[in-house]
């Protein structure tokens, strides 16, 4: 099996600020799993509230900037090696994702991850609508490949398994066909050798000048 190109990866090299918004998101996401089975006191819970809002504030006193190159969804992005430091499912620096770790793999694209408690659905298992949006993420990779990348235009996910919390996962996707505009895509989800779930994905492909206005209308947040 050939690794061709990681993407977004420890190899890709970052400047200090990349690296301490990494370290924020990171301690975000385990303060996140603590709060989500934490048994400490009121007077612990309170002392911790007050950490997170002296956080807040510090950070709402500074600038706020959403500019146009912080792309955060792989299927726009237009190239599969895009920087996506914000996607909510594979972005280093979004304390959403779980992150996803993306490679391209013989022509397919392989994502590997743990998800948290934060995603929980059945109890001790994955959420179906995260692995929706996973499926989602890694198929936008996928059809990214063709060099004419677009939207999702359909996406139909089969659950097989329960998917379970706190434990390795594999997503497995790759182009079945283009025609025309259409791209269509499929993957699998395995947690070791039990197939959890297995997507198909439609994608339209689209002109990227209209992300413009998009982009162009969206909030500086803060």
């Amino acid at each position: 099996m050939g690794w061709d190109m990681v993407f977004p990866g420890d190899d890709v090299e970052v400047g200090p600020r990349v690296t301490e918004l990494r370290r924020l998101a990171s301690a975000t996401r385990r303060m996140i799993e603590e709060l989500m089975s934490t048994s400490a006191s009121i007077d612990a819970v309170a002392e911790a509230a007050a950490l997170v809002e002296g956080a807040v504030e510090l950070l709402a006193g500074h600038p706020h900037d959403r500019s146009e190159d912080h792309v955060s969804e792989s299927a726009v992005a237009g190239d599969p090696s895009s920087f996506l430091e914000f996607s909510p499912l594979i972005g280093r620096s979004n304390p959403i994702a779980p992150p996803l770790e993306l490679a391209l793999v013989d022509g397919r694209v392989v994502g590997t991850g743990v998800f948290g408690s934060a995603y929980e659905g059945p109890p001790g298992h994955v959420h179906g609508g995260h692995i929706a949006a996973a499926f989602d993420e890694v198929l936008g990779m996928v059809q990214s490949t063709t060099k004419k990348p677009g939207m999702t235009g359909l996406l139909s996910v089969r659950y097989r398994s329960p998917t379970p919390l706190h434990e390795v996962l594999t997503f497995t996707g790759e182009v079945v066909k283009v025609e025309g505009r259409k791209i269509f895509t499929r993957a699998t989800l395995h947690h070791g050798e039990t197939l959890c779930a297995e997507s198909e994905g439609l994608f339209i492909s689209i002109d990227f000048t209209r992300f413009a206005d998009l982009a162009g209308g969206r909030s500086s947040g803060g």
